[in-house]
């Protein structure tokens, strides 16, 4: 990496939400999907597969009554990692990057595996800066940012 080898300062802040993936508004993500240009029959489909979820709870051998799950999506779905990835990449590009970032391969920085982002930077403040953008934009889909975690 150049920034080491000119002995230039790299800083990074690891962002972590709140169950991320319970989190997530579903309206939002419908809306996004059509803005991602998803077709409608498709978004019609992942709104029929996460309509009218319900869960209970098992402790010991006594179970609860259903729970009805209005927002996030389904534990333990192939689709919910995708799902909150759609959400996730419709916050990332909302936020408006400062260009003083760190640029590897000519590009801004922002990692992002599952519920995990990693944003990097050539200062603290610009990292700060970008990591608040960042915090705003996935409020507006659900997320909260976890302060132990980050």
């Amino acid at each position: 990496m150049k920034k080491w080898e000119y002995n230039e300062e790299v800083h990074q802040l690891f962002i972590d939400f709140n169950k991320a993936y319970d989190s997530v508004r579903r309206e939002v993500l419908y809306k996004n999907f059509i803005e991602f240009g998803i077709p409608r029959k498709l978004v019609k489909l992942v709104k029929m597969s996460l309509t009218e979820t319900y869960s209970s709870v098992r402790v010991g051998k006594n179970v609860s009554d259903r729970l009805s799950i209005r927002k996030g999506s389904k534990q333990g779905d192939a689709l919910t990692p995708m799902l909150f990835n759609f959400a996730l990449e419709y916050a990332i590009r909302r936020v408006q990057v400062n260009r003083d970032g760190l640029k590897l391969n000519g590009t801004h920085q922002l990692l992002a595996y599952a519920d995990d982002v990693n944003r990097l930077g050539g200062s603290m403040h610009t990292v700060r800066e970008n990591a608040e953008a960042l915090v705003a934009a996935t409020r507006e889909i659900g997320l909260e940012v976890s302060a132990d975690k980050t």
